[in-house]
């Protein structure tokens, strides 16, 4: 597969009025097209800085990180789903899905089909009319994520997207995010302390540990889909992923 990004010698410091804070160093991946990347490591090693630096929210402070082999902007086509739901309350679960395209100037109904479209993704649309505050976490969530894909974005970021649900409700969307992510090939980073759930998701898995944020190793997943999680080799790859963030 093609390289879709490249993080080259990425090196981030925050300068703030007591310190500096050295958060990542020597940071070197090569993204393929259509990869799921899922980036562990304890709290504190880097990886959301790392996110938050692909989203465009964090300026680097030295390196590159290139897309398609140009330098990356901030206006670059991404979609972002973080750990908190970040819906508009006073939309419904089909306007929220809707805004980005709205503020795109796509017509009303196009927009209204590409957001039935994502919605029915998530299987949602016979919740399309309801507010926010009217749905579970659970699904909550899976507006945020289809919300993130209607505009049809090249990168998803997520964020610990799952991680506030109870046990159940984050294995149900855990196997509708492979099912998605299947189903429209896009390049997937996804941020989480979960050593199973990365397991599950990841085509790669990057361990970062800290002080500052580096790469540990970067493990590659080639388990078959769908995985079993109590699978002898599913347990072992995530025993040794634990023991790469905890012995170093």
């Amino acid at each position: 597969m093609p390289t879709k990004i490249e993080i080259k010698n990425l090196r981030k410091v925050y300068d703030t009025p007591e310190r500096k804070v050295h958060a990542l160093e020597d940071i070197n991946i090569n993204i393929e097209d259509g990869e799921f990347l899922c980036l562990v490591g304890l709290s504190g090693c880097g990886k959301t800085t790392l996110l938050n630096i692909l989203a465009g929210f964090v300026k680097i402070t030295a390196g590159t990180v290139n897309m398609d082999g140009k330098p990356i902007t901030d206006e670059y086509d991404k979609g972002v789903v973080f750990q908190e739901y970040a819906l508009f309350p006073w939309l419904t679960a089909i306007q929220n899905v809707e805004y980005g395209l709205k503020i795109r100037n796509v017509s009303v109904k196009d927009r209204r089909e590409i957001s039935m479209k994502f919605l029915r993704l998530v299987r949602l649309e016979e919740f399309a009319d309801l507010f926010p505050h009217s749905l579970s976490g659970g699904m909550r969530q899976r507006i945020a994520v289809a919300r993130a894909l209607a505009f049809d974005p090249q990168v998803l970021l997520m964020d610990e997207p799952f991680g506030a649900l109870d046990a159940q409700t984050r294995e149900e969307l855990q196997e509708l995010t492979v099912d998605i992510w299947q189903k429209t090939k896009k390049t997937v980073l996804y941020v989480t302390h979960n050593l199973s759930e990365a397991v599950f998701l990841g085509t790669r898995v990057v361990v970062f540990i800290p002080q500052p944020g580096r790469i540990r190793e970067i493990i590659k997943i080639d388990m078959p889909r769908p995985r079993d999680a109590l699978a002898a080799e599913f347990i072992q790859i995530q025993r040794n992923i634990n023991d790469l963030i905890r012995d170093y």
